[in-house]
């Protein structure tokens, strides 16, 4: 995946992010793997799919 993202880390430990060009879509990780993980998964399923109403920015 090559995309840029943005994360920060909560009090409770765990890492909360999104993919830049879908700020509207945040999730979270056990950990920064996991994390970059489950936007990986975002990252390939919006660009695979046509799903209405999602923003992107570029």
């Amino acid at each position: 995946m090559k995309a840029r993202i943005t994360y920060w880390q909560e009090k409770d430990g765990k890492f909360l992010g999104f993919l830049n060009e879908y700020p509207d879509h945040w999730t979270q990780g056990e950990d920064l793997d996991d994390l970059r993980a489950h936007l990986s998964d975002l990252h390939q399923m919006f660009s695979s799919e046509n799903i209405p109403g999602i923003r992107r920015f570029s």
